[in-house]
């Protein structure tokens, strides 16, 4: 598969992936929700940023606002009778189910396009607490050592900017070899994050968390750099 051209693509019906391409060189940053179809706030982030210009300042910025449409609508985790898109990769574009198709064609984007962080928005029942395992709201989960260092910063701008104690972030070292985001990692070299808010926080307030998320990250790559 060759590289995108900016703008809109389809990778089916209902799945468009936003290609957008700055005047100056840089980087490529792949941002993604919607994988698991019960987990909107990643998903209302993105459309958001969307609707307001998320153009880049350097670079290039591919946005997938939802990954798994038929599972978003359902609001659950897969779609009715699918596959968890999250554990079909790297996928087969030979494979009767629509899950693993589509992991195929995503994987052989990621391979084209090189991107230099790959960021997928969750989110998680539980709260994180070190001794609950598994727990993830409210963490930036990487799954190589050493830590990426953009995650530490990140974490840190962001606790910054608290308003409780309840959103205070944390970074999880938490490898899952057959997660997408390993995969993708594992095949590219490039910094894999799982942004995982809690759901036990309002859903207004999660959402502007995980555009915040999507900001500093995309700040400190250099690609949108805020005011």
């Amino acid at each position: 598969m060759s590289r995108l051209s900016p703008g809109v693509h389809w990778f089916s019906p209902t799945l468009p992936i936003h290609v957008f391409d700055a005047a100056e060189p840089g980087p490529v940053a792949l941002i993604q929700a919607g994988i698991h179809g019960d987990e909107v706030a990643g998903v209302h982030a993105l459309q958001e940023l969307l609707e307001e210009d998320i153009r880049p300042a350097r670079g290039r910025l591919i946005v997938v606002p939802v990954m798994n449409p038929p599972a978003y609508r359902a609001r659950q985790r897969c779609a009715p009778g699918g596959l968890d898109l999250n554990r079909c990769f790297p996928g087969d574009a030979d494979a009767p189910e629509r899950e693993r198709k589509l992991a195929r064609r995503f994987m052989d984007l990621v391979l084209a396009e090189r991107p230099a962080l790959m960021a997928t928005l969750h989110e998680s029942h539980k709260r994180y607490h070190p001794e609950v395992k598994p727990s993830f709201g409210q963490t930036l989960v990487y799954g190589v050592e050493p830590m990426p260092a953009i995650i530490g910063r990140t974490i840190d701008r962001l606790n910054a900017r608290l308003a409780g104690e309840d959103e205070r972030w944390a970074p999880q070292y938490y490898p899952v070899a057959t997660s997408s985001t390993e995969v993708i990692v594992d095949a590219t070299g490039c910094v894999g994050i799982c942004v995982e808010t809690w759901m036990g926080l309002p859903e207004p307030r999660r959402i502007e968390m995980q555009r915040t998320v999507v900001e500093l990250l995309l700040d400190d790559l250099g690609v949108r750099p805020m005011a």
